[in-house]
């Protein structure tokens, strides 16, 4: 089941989405940061925060991670609530610590979605006799062919087999959990993320691990990249859509729909809520005025109620907030 993942938008902003972050001593910190960091920069900068999490490990209390970074965790539990877990690998495919089967059933069972990141995933893989159908780290796939023989590797950074996802893990995680947010927040927001933590291409599960040279994208079509491409180089003076659609020789309804199948917006829409987030930043970062970041960010009139339709709060009050918690 590589290819395409089949992340579908299912925005709603009546509610958090609770995810549990499963680990074991020796955990790889990257995974942990990847899987963190996206959650947390998804909460800054949406209207309201979208996300929660609760570290977990088998027996609860304190975790140290392979580079001495040590967290503090509670005890999973045997009727989760969380939407979605994730459990990060620790280097070591035979950690019994990994052996998750009834509680990853448990989640399951509650109708989460659970990701078995690098090792994790080949425990899981090595315990159920899985076949390629199943995603694991390419360093991981030599150590199942070397232990069952006849392990075929699939290498795409993941691979979606309905409640249970095996992943590569690494510097794939971010891939993983934009796509995972993504479900959940508008895709300007989700590329805001990923340009924060500086990661230029947001690969789809069925990307290739980066030992095998394949090119990645930001979409997964080349079109629409290029479109958020001039997009994002023409924030401060936007470019009408019309004129886009003309420069990439394509209809304006060819457009839109690509935008609605990855990104679950219209093109007016996705565009303006990029320059709404570099406002934000620019607001929460910076002392220019309010006027300077309406201007840099294509807003020259009427930034603070577009500002507050979008965010709830003017940009005023949130400077005056942010002044007051910093003391």
């Amino acid at each position: 089941m590589g290819g395409k993942s089949k992340l579908h938008l299912v925005i709603n902003s009546d509610r958090q989405w609770q995810f549990d972050i499963i680990v074991a001593d020796g955990f790889v910190l990257t995974e942990l940061a990847g899987v963190v960091d996206v959650i947390r920069l998804a909460n800054r900068v949406c209207p309201s925060p979208p996300f929660t999490w609760t570290y977990r490990s088998v027996t609860g209390g304190m975790v140290e991670s392979s580079a001495g970074a040590v967290v503090s965790t509670e005890r999973l539990s045997d009727q989760p609530t969380a939407d979605y877990a994730f459990v990060i690998g620790n280097a070591d495919p035979d950690c019994a610590e990994l052996a998750l089967g009834r509680k990853i059933s448990d989640y399951t069972f509650r109708g989460a979605q659970v990701f078995l990141l690098a090792e994790a995933a080949s425990r899981y893989i090595n315990e159920n006799n899985e076949d390629s159908s199943h995603t694991t780290h390419w360093e991981n796939s030599a150590f199942l062919r070397e232990r069952t023989g006849v392990f075929d590797a699939n290498f795409a950074i993941a691979t979606e087999n309905g409640p249970v996802v095996t992943c590569a893990g690494m510097g794939a995680t971010v891939d993983v959990i934009l796509a995972v947010i993504g479900r959940h927040i508008s895709g300007a927001a989700r590329m805001t993320v990923a340009d924060i933590l500086l990661h230029e291409n947001i690969r789809d599960f069925g990307s290739q691990q980066p030992f095998s040279g394949v090119k990645t994208t930001t979409t997964g079509d080349d079109k629409l990249d290029q479109c958020i491409k001039i997009m994002q180089a023409n924030v401060e003076d936007p470019v009408p859509i019309n004129e886009i659609v003309a420069a990439l020789e394509l209809s304006n309804r060819s457009l839109e729909r690509k935008f609605k199948t990855f990104l679950g917006a219209t093109p007016n829409t996705f565009y303006r809520e990029m320059r709404l987030a570099k406002a934000n930043n620019l607001l929460l970062n910076t002392t220019m005025s309010v006027r300077e970041i309406g201007m840099a960010c294509g807003f020259p009139n009427g930034f603070s109620s577009v500002y507050k339709s979008f965010y709830g709060v003017t940009p005023f009050a949130l400077r005056r907030q942010r002044r007051v918690a910093q003391g």
